[in-house]
């Protein structure tokens, strides 16, 4: 099927919104905590615990979705998946039993990971491999808006209209999405998957591909451990701000990550330079969050110091990219499902962790320093990698 430079956007837009709409999703955790918490009398490792379960059924369906998308189109698999997260949503509203929340939490991970998957899959039928990370960035861009939206404003309607009203209303918002990605998604037909398990095993059996999954996976705590759940309530507890303040600044992460998305991936484009690009970005990062964890910051300090950490987040897009082109060319597109899933994994170690440590306010900080002990071993396995890439360059170059 041929598609046109007007259905290429409209579909790419349409992956974008769904990016965001889970994103929101995502991070309302953050936001209903106290609620939730109470609402079931939960301690903080149990509430770890769910948050972490989103992580599960995101990373457990990235490869079934990623060859659902594949076999039966983005507009099938879409739209049931947000459905997906619409049903995940639901028992907090209505069940007082805590194992259905679990599992709705779960659900929404399923369903969000195609997402990013759609995002992946759409981005390579309809735009050049050229621009795949540029298109990816301003995708993910557009996707954050949500994240920013799933903070201060989130709580605000939380506090005026109530927590389960709000997931009543963004369950709305979902069906209208799920129908109006059903009718701008035009069907595909079917592709050969005759050789999708010898694809994967090239992938998951290649050490270069797992091993920058893997330190790019430590690096995710910023982001995945911080801005998503512990924040807000971590702002409270150790620095003591209210919860509108609470709110409105771990928001600022992804601010920073709306800005780095386009402009960190267009750096390494121009300057090859990806590897460096992480590596910085993980510096950065760990060097904040120290700062953090020594209630070293203000509100001013802090605010430009989660921008700068948003920004640098988005080595993800990079580590992604790299993760690829470490493999043949037909299996590219494969490898990057692989590496967004063993990214996100780590989502779950990070809630875990942090949940398992916190007993206590005081604990918040040992909690959270989780986040600043795991980036500087991604730190240091990047810097590993790129002495080892650097020094084959070296060699080659020597022969001649």
């Amino acid at each position: 099927m041929t598609i046109s430079r007007k259905m290429a956007w409209i579909m790419w837009m349409t992956a974008s919104i769904f990016y965001a709409y889970q994103f929101v999703i995502r991070v309302m955790p953050n936001i209903m905590i106290e609620d939730i918490m109470q609402q079931y009398g939960l301690d903080a490792a149990v509430f770890g615990q769910f948050s972490g379960v989103y992580y599960l059924g995101y990373v457990l369906m990235h490869l079934p979705i990623g060859i659902m998308l594949d076999r039966y189109g983005p507009r099938n698999v879409m739209t049931g998946c947000i459905l997906l997260t619409v049903v995940g949503m639901l028992p907090i509203v209505v069940s007082d039993n805590w194992i259905y929340p679990i599992i709705g939490r779960f659900f929404i991970g399923v369903g969000s990971s195609a997402a990013i998957l759609g995002a992946f899959k759409i981005i390579r039928m309809s735009f050049s491999e050229k621009h795949f990370t540029r298109m990816l960035s301003i995708a993910v861009t557009i996707g954050l808006i949500g994240a920013i939206y799933g903070g201060g404003p989130v709580a605000q309607m939380c506090e005026t209209l109530g927590y389960k009203t709000v997931i009543l209303i963004f369950a709305g918002l979902g069906i209208i999405l799920s129908s109006m990605t059903y009718l701008v998604v035009p069907n595909f037909e079917a592709s050969n998957q005759d050789n999708v398990m010898a694809n994967i095993k090239t992938v998951l059996t290649n050490p270069k591909v797992i091993a920058t999954c893997f330190f790019a996976g430590l690096l995710v705590g910023p982001m995945e451990g911080f801005a998503d759940v512990w924040a807000s309530e971590f702002l409270k507890q150790v620095y003591g701000y209210d919860t509108i303040a609470a709110g409105y600044l771990p928001s600022m992460i992804f601010v920073g990550f709306c800005f780095g998305a386009p402009l960190l991936s267009l750096f390494a484009e121009k300057t090859g330079m990806y590897m460096g690009s992480i590596i910085g970005a993980g510096i950065i990062m760990m060097i904040t969050f120290i700062a953090l964890v020594m209630v070293l910051l203000n509100v001013t300090s802090m605010t430009v110091g989660f921008i700068i950490v948003g920004v640098c987040c988005s080595y993800q897009i990079l580590a992604i990219y790299k993760a690829s082109t470490y493999v043949p060319e037909n299996v590219a597109g494969l490898t990057t499902a692989v590496a967004n899933m063993i990214i996100m994994s780590f989502g779950y170690f990070f809630h875990t962790a942090i949940g398992l440590v916190i007993t206590n306010t005081q604990s918040y900080v040992y909690g959270i320093s989780v986040i600043p002990i795991a980036l500087a071993i991604g730190v240091v396995g990047f810097l590993a990698l790129s002495y080892q890439e650097n020094r084959k360059i070296n060699n080659i170059f020597n022969q001649f």
